[in-house]
């Protein structure tokens, strides 16, 4: 009779284990789908006509929305489950892919001419598409200056930003008020918006030096919403909530442009503009400064102790990352020719640093990955523009449930030491 048992048990346990499995993923779905339909029973439920004044009691919505939300409890458990289970075995064959992909991409033969073709069509991009479809391009890419900037303070430096839009508000209106008041076109304006921008980086960067994580998070968001407050309040200087219209669009030697010239040439300039962010960043994370931000973000004790200067190292990422963010805000004041405060609210933000987060802090490739996605998912969404929101919101969720490093993950250096040569 124990023989038999002990037979019948290597058979058992895995059904008894699959059941128990089953069993407690139904009790956390019906938890779950109870619990939404007793939050939304006022909302599906309970329908007022003001006008006839009667009240209509739909419970029928009330049981498709509690059915709906059990299956899809279910299956998110059952997800949730099968991933914990792989998860060690996908962890191993992402290293082997990501080794195979990175060494695909370390070969020259490979990357040169890929590059070389990413190149022709970005610019001949404007010549095959519409005038629609390039401006959406060129919002894109300023949100991918934006978020390489932001990835300096947060992905680079560990420096949790929330009031980043803050610079890019500096920069837009220093472009307005200066053409404006004085004048200036857009090409005189561009480094006076860099200078601005890495002024108000190392003003913020001085008071919160000694701050990390929440709290910085706190005083950063406050500074960011000064600033538009400040903005929306003082008329005489920056026209208040009516904002600053009739921005003069780049130029060139005194050429005037239609709408559609206009914007091919805002492209071509933000093309140039993201190559030069990405060249310089790139160059930035390997070098002697990059190598010191990366330090401060693991550890900022150990960092001090290994002789490196704490309060240089957080000003030049405020400072660089707020340069970056200055330049985007004079391409935006030229590209849409008006600005007000609204336009630079806590949602931008968020926004830029849901790009970082997304694509991989620390990543370059990720950030920009990150950017087309958030930046040209919603528009090319339009035609399910009841839901695309919706979409848009479960795809971020999904993406950061199943791959919560970002798109990219950040490559880490590995140095090696040969023993036989040191020997």
């Amino acid at each position: 009779m124990e023989r038999a048992n002990i037979i019948q048990n290597p058979i058992q346990n895995p059904i008894q284990n699959v059941v128990r499995h089953v069993v407690r993923h139904v009790k956390q779905a019906l938890v779950a789908a109870v619990w939404l339909s007793f939050l939304t029973l006022p909302i599906m439920v309970i329908r007022v006509d003001t006008v006839e004044k009667t009240v209509t009691w739909r419970w029928m919505h009330l049981a498709y929305m509690a059915v709906g939300s059990f299956v899809l409890a279910l299956a998110w458990y059952a997800m949730m489950e099968r991933r914990n289970k792989s998860q060690a075995k996908k962890e191993l064959e992402t290293v082997e892919r990501v080794s195979a992909l990175a060494g695909m991409l370390a070969d020259p033969r490979i990357t040169r001419p890929l590059m070389a073709f990413g190149l022709l069509v970005a610019v001949a991009f404007p010549w095959f598409f519409s005038l629609y479809q390039t401006n959406i391009l060129v919002s894109a890419l300023i949100y991918v200056v934006l978020g390489l900037g932001l990835n300096i303070t947060v992905g680079l430096a560990g420096l949790l930003d929330l009031g980043y839009v803050a610079f890019y508000a500096v920069g837009a209106y220093t472009y307005a008020l200066l053409n404006h008041h004085f004048h200036l076109g857009f090409w005189a304006v561009l480094p006076l918006g860099a200078v601005m921008g890495a002024f108000f980086g190392i003003l913020l960067g001085f008071p919160v030096l000694r701050l990390r994580g929440d709290y910085l998070a706190i005083v950063t968001l406050g500074f960011g919403q000064i600033i538009r407050l400040v903005l929306e309040n003082w008329s005489a200087f920056s026209y208040g909530p009516s904002g600053i219209s009739n921005i003069d669009r780049p130029g060139l030697f005194g050429i005037s442009y239609s709408v559609e010239q206009a914007t091919t040439y805002m492209y071509y300039i933000m093309l140039a503009l993201v190559l030069l962010t990405i060249f310089v960043t790139a160059r930035l994370k390997d070098s002697r400064i990059g190598r010191a931000w990366l330090a401060l973000r693991e550890d900022e004790i150990a960092c001090q102790a290994m002789g490196i200067d704490n309060t240089r190292a957080k000003l030049m990422a405020f400072s660089l990352g707020a340069t970056l963010a200055a330049l985007m805000g004079v391409v935006f004041a030229a590209k849409t020719t008006f600005i007000n405060p609204a336009s630079f609210t806590f949602m931008e933000s968020a926004m830029i640093l849901a790009i970082v987060v997304l694509g991989g802090m620390g990543s370059v490739l990720g950030v920009i990955l990150g950017a087309f996605l958030l930046m040209l998912l919603p528009e090319y969404l339009r035609a399910f523009s009841e839901y695309r929101m919706l979409i848009f919101g479960a795809t971020m969720v999904l993406i950061m449930v199943f791959r919560p490093e970002g798109l990219v993950r950040a490559k880490r250096k590995v140095y090696t030491i040969n023993v036989e040569a040191a020997g």
